[in-house]
């Protein structure tokens, strides 16, 4: 399924001058603005402390903004969001199809009625064969996996991915990058992507805002017009190599900043 133009996408969500302070006196955020339409693949890039995680949780309805608002384009319904968070946080006493279910069966749903949809998410994923597999039988390349199916399983509008591919090593982490693109081509879902990796940044997304922290606020935001699918020869190419620089001199940037 392929994403319509940058300037051609219907709105998903609004920030809006959006501040966050915490005990009265940290500013988390402050004045934030992003406008997210529909297959943007956004990653939120910037220095530690500036936000990001913060800016995920207020979109995500985990906490609320201090001042400013979130508006959804058509109101906000119950299948609009899926979450895949740092750490893969599966039930270890449950299979891996019960895993994906969860989301249903927080629905009341039964796992017999949606067993059609739970098959296909793992397919997507490349684990249908895991399916009664448990997540100690796994390593943290597959955890990840079910966790990203787990978030896209009932089709949501927009999927939040808070760093999900930190704590792997480099050939899983390339691998994951480029499997999370195939994913995304295929269901034609809107990604907001937080990472600290400049080359994840450039390689996944079509936007990268940048953020600087002390407040959190966003700087500026690079553009990746390089087409989809991308792979190893976009990873190798002049062009990659250089939108790499231009996100690192910004985010340079927005490090002087934060501590101006």
């Amino acid at each position: 399924m392929q994403s319509l133009p940058l300037g051609k996408r219907p709105p998903v969500l609004d920030m809006t001058n959006v501040t966050k302070t915490f005990n009265g006196d940290v500013v988390a955020l402050r004045d934030m603005n992003l406008n997210v339409n529909s297959g943007d693949f956004i990653s939120l890039l910037g220095p530690s402390g500036c936000g990001k995680s913060t800016a995920l949780r207020l979109v995500a309805g985990l906490s609320t903004p201090s001042a400013g608002r979130i508006t959804w384009a058509g109101g906000q319904s119950e299948n609009d969001l899926g979450v895949v968070f740092q750490e893969p946080t599966l039930m270890p006493w449950a299979t891996v199809a019960q895993n994906v279910w969860l989301p249903f069966r927080l629905k009341g749903k039964s796992y017999a009625s949606v067993k059609d949809e739970v098959l296909e998410a793992l397919r997507l994923v490349g684990l249908e064969k895991f399916l009664d597999a448990y997540p100690r039988e796994l390593s943290g390349g597959m955890k990840m996996r079910v966790s990203i199916a787990r978030a896209m399983v009932t089709k949501p509008r927009l999927i939040l991915m808070d760093e999900p591919f930190a704590a792997l090593d480099e050939i899983t982490r390339f691998r994951l990058n480029n499997d999370l693109l195939t994913l995304k081509a295929k269901i034609g879902c809107t990604v907001i992507f937080v990472t600290h990796s400049v080359f994840e940044s450039v390689f996944l997304s079509d936007r990268i805002v940048i953020m600087a922290a002390r407040p959190g606020r966003v700087i500026r935001e690079v553009s990746v017009d390089a087409p989809y699918p991308r792979d190893e020869e976009f990873r190798t190419s002049a062009d990659y190599a250089a939108l790499c620089r231009e996100a690192s001199k910004a985010l340079q940037e927005a490090m002087g900043e934060a501590h101006a």
